[in-house]
């Protein structure tokens, strides 16, 4: 029988011993700050060690459960999505792309180090996620390692998450945005690698196409709430709660939900995605109870 998580527990503290759980096991994963390359290493760990929800292998550790997987193999891929999380916030905070200086309440990798070196550490954590995976820890099966490979370049790739942020970067300097661009770029910036978190617990259990199709369609239904409340954060969002600066896409000029659909506009639409996502769980029962909590979470948080 495999190793599953327990859904019955309350999700704030799932969600809590979920995040605990990655950070420890980042903490060995990840080079250690010593020999000639200790400044890079230090802005590595510095990155990835500094908090934050870890949303993304708690979705992989809750859709790998009710599909059936491993908790060890869930935990271990887990690993490698955070890293590309990582490696995208760093690089999202240089100066040539969203310029932030603060990121979870401390000062964004490239103040705390150097440009230089943040991109440095962005690179690495990139390339040590697929290292990762290709560990026979992710899965006795390499065939299902070489998917989840696969999956993870394409969520993360110039097709998902690289590419919706060229998007949205081109789309600062356009005078006129249509609605159909906006979630575009943000079903590849965010939805995409969200929408991979969940389809990986059914890669891993290695489940039939329509267990598959239901958890990636719940996570790009999710991805793309999420993103919504992103920007709705932003737009009335509280810095403290969020550990950094609010109001920059519309000092930016940025095209974003709230600029095309208004704040109470942009709330119904990520309340729709939610209502669609849960009905996608349908087909799992009780069994994806946890999933749907995270999922109304996704649409509350303030933070």
């Amino acid at each position: 029988m495999p190793n599953t998580v327990d859904g019955r527990c309350d999700l704030a503290d799932a969600l809590s011993e979920t995040a605990r759980v990655v950070s420890e096991r980042l903490e060995t994963a990840l080079p250690p700050p010593e020999g000639e390359n200790a400044r890079l290493h230090e802005a590595i760990r510095y990155g990835m060690l500094g908090g934050g929800k870890r949303v993304r292998p708690f979705l992989l550790r809750h859709s790998a459960s009710v599909a059936g997987a491993d908790d060890e193999n869930a935990l271990h891929a887990a690993l490698a999505l955070e890293m590309i999380h990582g490696y995208s916030l760093i690089h999202d905070d240089l100066p040539a792309m969203d310029d932030d200086a603060l990121r979870r309440g401390r000062p964004t990798c490239h103040l705390a180090f150097d440009e230089a070196t943040a991109i440095l550490a962005g690179d690495s954590l990139l390339t040590l996620a697929f290292e990762w995976l290709a560990d026979p820890r992710t899965h006795a099966n390499p065939s299902v390692r070489c998917e989840m490979i696969s999956g993870l370049a394409l969520a993360a790739g110039s097709m998902g998450m690289v590419g919706g942020q060229a998007i949205d970067i081109a789309a600062e300097t356009m005078t006129s945005v249509r609605p159909g661009l906006v979630t575009t770029l943000a079903q590849m910036k965010t939805a995409a690698l969200i929408a991979f978190s969940c389809e990986a617990g059914a890669i891993l259990a290695e489940s039939s196409p329509e267990t598959r199709r239901a958890l990636r369609e719940f996570g790009s239904d999710t991805g793309l709430a999420f993103q919504i409340t992103d920007d709705l954060l932003d737009a009335i969002g509280d810095e403290h709660a969020l550990g950094k600066a609010v109001g920059k896409d519309a000092g930016r000029g940025k095209s974003t939900f709230v600029s095309v659909l208004g704040i109470d506009g942009a709330r119904q639409r990520a309340d729709d995605l939610i209502d669609r996502a849960i009905a996608k769980l349908e087909p799992f029962g009780s069994r994806a109870d946890m999933l749907r909590k995270v999922a109304r979470y996704v649409i509350t948080r303030t933070g």
